[in-house]
């Protein structure tokens, strides 16, 4: 049975392609060095790496195979599994994805800006400083490029999933990898790189025992693999039923990380190995974010011989990350409206406008501080919404318990068409080790939060928490309103959440059985 209102990917690489394209973003190359400035270097890295197995992995691969057992989006597929009334419940997931989207257009917005002046030669690498800050002051230029990010995307999903969703990224995502190996490659060859490569994988005990740096780095695994936005449910829903779902959870997982990684060698191979020393270097990759990536780094760029084309590589990958991303988070909410009876069209149309809008304040609320202008209102959703996936990892585990781990594992996840099978390691991982890492990670943030107060008050502090459970609140009652009001029209009485999916390809394709291996432990 095909899924409503896309068509479906024609291909095993066609659906990789994509599910990487939503993995991999500018959370890879904008977010993820930040994190590991802000986090300790190595120190973030260990817990960062444990949480791919443990966190991300595993909650993608829930996803995927619920979105191909129930055909629906994430609103339809939890009314399916749990109950109408829970239904807001998978709403929450779309919610995170297009609330990340909000914010997310106006980044993907900054990096079109700055890959077409690498290339036309309006980006000024000596003074990389006064072209930020003349851009973030040019509100009608800033929403200019949001707009345009925003219209690229919807043109891209109007046109479905085989001929717009498929096919882009089997453009992007290879190109995208090409650039930035090119890049990392080059900036290897720096005076002072392995300093910086050094700063990357080099623990150290004080941050390596902060409880910050743990819930960083969870939340960091799960916003760049897009674990608990609801993505993989959407494009497990257009995947056909021989296509092996579990593989392609840990390629995406695996591949997400390695682009992380490739851009993190690269960023800070260029910084260590540009920066007139380590401590200008170090202070530049603890600024992190937006004055990392759109002002010093260019500025490096300017000093290095091959800079402008190094400049051009590096932002032409970030705008490209950054359309397979938010093409993810377009068709993950479109999906959930034409579920609930909309026509695809008027769903991209509405949905463009409320992006367009809602964005806005990202966009437009900048405020100096410490005499730089800061996109706080951007940072604060970014905090907000980011360390909402661990809601949404929850609202996932509830599922999967109510239903049966074990039974989940066999009657949901494995198929005969599978390449590897889950074992046993999947039900001890649910039963043990994920409920010790929700309620560990979550003690620990609150009482580090609330104990050491931040300099950034609009992200950190009881202050910041205080903002994140008004607006989280705010979003529990919409939700939870709106899933009385549609609940009942997003799930579909023919689905057998009982039947296996082996028994619905036995319903919809006559195959003979194939050969498949069991994976007892999860490849390393």
């Amino acid at each position: 049975m095909a899924s409503k209102g896309g068509g479906m990917f024609s291909s095993r690489w066609g659906l990789l392609m994509a599910a990487l394209g939503a993995a991999i973003g500018t959370g890879n190359i904008w977010r993820f060095p930040k994190e590991v400035a802000n986090n300790g270097g190595g120190s973030f890295m260990i817990p960062y790496v444990i949480f791919l197995f443990t966190w991300s992995i595993p909650i993608l691969l829930i996803e995927f195979n619920l979105g191909k057992k129930s055909r629906r989006g994430t609103m339809g597929t939890f009314a399916m599994f749990l109950g109408k009334k829970k239904a807001w419940m998978g709403a929450w997931l779309a919610w995170i994805s297009t609330a990340i989207g909000f914010y997310y257009a106006v980044v993907m917005g900054w990096t079109l800006r700055y890959a077409f002046g690498t290339v036309s030669g309006t980006i000024s690498y000596t003074d990389p400083h006064g072209t930020w800050e003349s851009f973030l002051n040019s509100p009608l230029l800033v929403v200019l490029f949001q707009i345009i990010a925003i219209a690229v995307t919807a043109i891209i999903v109007y046109r479905g999933i085989e001929k717009g969703v498929e096919r882009v990224n089997k453009i992007l995502i290879p190109a995208l990898f090409v650039l930035l190996l090119i890049a990392m490659i080059r900036a290897l060859f720096l005076p002072g790189a392995m300093d910086g490569i050094a700063y990357l994988f080099t623990p150290h005990k004080e941050t390596l025992l902060n409880g910050k740096t743990w819930i960083s780095a969870l939340a960091q695994s799960a916003w760049s693999c897009s674990a608990g936005m609801g993505m993989a449910i959407t494009y497990g829903a257009y995947t056909r039923r021989k296509d092996d779902t579990n593989l392609n959870t840990f390629l995406t997982g695996l591949g997400d990380t390695t682009i992380a990684l490739v851009a993190g060698v690269m960023i800070f191979a260029t910084v260590f190995g540009l920066a007139p020393s380590i401590g200008a270097a170090e202070a530049a990759v603890e600024e992190g974010g937006s004055g990392l990536t759109f002002i010093h780094l260019p500025g490096l760029f300017g000093n290095m011989a091959g800079g402008p084309i190094m400049a051009i590589l590096f932002f032409l990958a970030m705008a490209f990350a950054a359309l397979t991303s938010m093409i993810a988070t377009y068709e993950n909410a479109v999906k959930n409206f034409v579920d609930s009876g909309w026509d695809r069209k008027k769903a991209i149309r509405v949905l463009t406008i409320g992006m367009i809008v809602l964005g806005l304040p990202s966009a437009l609320i900048i405020l100096p501080i410490n005499g730089t202008p800061l996109p706080v209102f951007l940072d604060n959703q970014d905090f907000v919404w980011g360390l909402g996936l661990i809601v949404s990892g929850v609202f996932l585990y509830f599922l999967v318990v109510k239903y049966g781990i074990t039974r989940f594992r066999k009657n949901i996840i494995n198929s005969r068409y599978d390449d590897i099978k889950i074992g046993k390691w999947f039900d001890i991982l649910f039963k043990y080790i994920i409920p010790i890492e929700l309620v560990g990670m979550s003690g620990w943030f609150l009482f580090q939060t609330l104990t050491s107060p931040s300099e950034e008050w609009w992200m950190g502090g009881a202050l910041g928490l205080g903002v994140l459970l008004l607006q989280w609140g705010l979003a529990f009652a919409g939700l939870i309103w709106l899933g009385k009001k549609i609940g009942h029209k997003v799930g579909d009485p023919d689905i057998d959440v009982d039947r296996s999916i082996d028994e619905d390809i036995d319903i919809f394709e006559d195959s003979p059985l194939e050969e498949v291996q069991v994976l007892e432990t999860p490849p390393s």
